[in-house]
């Protein structure tokens, strides 16, 4: 038995990225990861949220082009488009399956990654085993809407008024842009409700922003990249990401599909993820309902999270799936 922690770089597409390969045995089946955003790994998260997904896979928590470990700052901008991303991540796919002699690997997209995690599923099924998406994007643009009515509702329930006054002056619509206002407002409204990155993160400054300084996992210069990465890729892919609808875009895919997502999740609807998954046509499926999850229920609920993954998705088996 052969366990690996690697901070590995190499060449993809004539740029060079990085990523973190974990594992207590190499030979497991490969599990590819893609993180969300866009531009914001969370791999720094597993101090304090550990997953556990090292236990059952070799994790490749690849960190797209532009992002984290591969941020440059001469990488030209006009080649973190959606689509570079995702002949990226066919070709990292290709380059795990090389590596650790596996004929097919599995997926796993969060939010963000989601977004990109079912347009590969849907082009090359043949290299995966199954796509698992973690809250699971589909309108993000309906999303968001529905995510200010609950937090408007919410806020004026609180008898927060202050805060009332804040999203009724930055009102978003189903158009892209979303108002400056709103995306200024968004994180801090959806932490305070307990709906952002987890049901128990109440500041994504504390939450998010502070724990990436506190990493061991990455040095000062890779820290600033981070960062650096993930206003560069929000202010190239954001548009695009909220504009596309995924409901239209892809209704079928050729490979089982396993959809997580947490009750408490409005920075991706859980309403949408789940009526999404209702319209998904694919050869076996299951959606699975975190209940005492927001927005990341392999960090939230990471032991219901490998059990799933043990008992159904390595098994192809829907057995723990949501019933009616």
């Amino acid at each position: 038995m052969s366990s690996i922690y690697e901070k590995a770089h190499l060449e993809v597409n004539g740029v060079q990225q990085g990523m973190f390969l974990t594992g207590a045995n190499t030979s497991k089946p490969v599990l590819l990861f893609l993180h969300g955003g866009p531009g914001m790994p969370t791999y720094f998260l597993n101090a304090v949220y550990p997953t556990g997904l090292d236990e059952i896979f070799t994790v490749c928590w690849w960190e797209q082009r532009g992002s984290g470990l591969s941020y440059s700052a001469d990488l030209p901008r006009e080649t973190i488009t959606v689509e570079q991303l995702l002949l990226d991540a066919e070709a990292v796919t290709n380059a795990m399956r090389r590596r650790f002699g596996q004929e097919k690997i599995y997926l796993m997209g969060h939010s963000w990654g989601s977004f990109l995690g079912i347009q590969l599923a849907a082009r090359a099924p043949e290299l995966f085993h199954a796509y698992i998406g973690v809250a699971q994007v589909s309108y993000q643009l309906r999303s968001e809407v529905q995510a200010y009515e609950y937090m408007l509702q919410q806020f004026k329930l609180r008898g927060e008024t202050r805060m009332v006054g804040r999203l009724e002056a930055a009102r978003p619509t189903l158009s892209a842009p979303l108002p400056p206002a709103y995306d200024r407002l968004r994180d801090e409204a959806m932490h305070r409700l307990g709906i952002g990155t987890t049901r128990d993160m109440r500041s994504v400054i504390t939450g998010v922003f502070l724990r990436s300084w506190l990493s061991r996992a990455y040095t000062l210069p890779e820290k600033l990249r981070l960062w650096r990465g993930k206003f560069l890729s929000k202010s190239t892919l954001w548009h695009e990401f909220l504009a596309t609808d995924l409901t239209q875009r892809i209704t079928r895919l050729e490979l089982p599909v396993y959809l997580c997502s947490g009750s408490y999740d409005y920075t991706v609807c859980y309403a949408e993820a789940k009526a999404y998954f209702e319209k998904l046509n694919a050869p076996l499926k299951g959606f699975y309902t975190f209940e005492h999850s927001a927005h990341s229920p392999m960090h939230e609920e990471p032991a219901r999270m490998r059990q799933i993954l043990r008992e159904d998705v390595l098994s192809g088996t829907n057995r723990l799936a949501d019933t009616g």
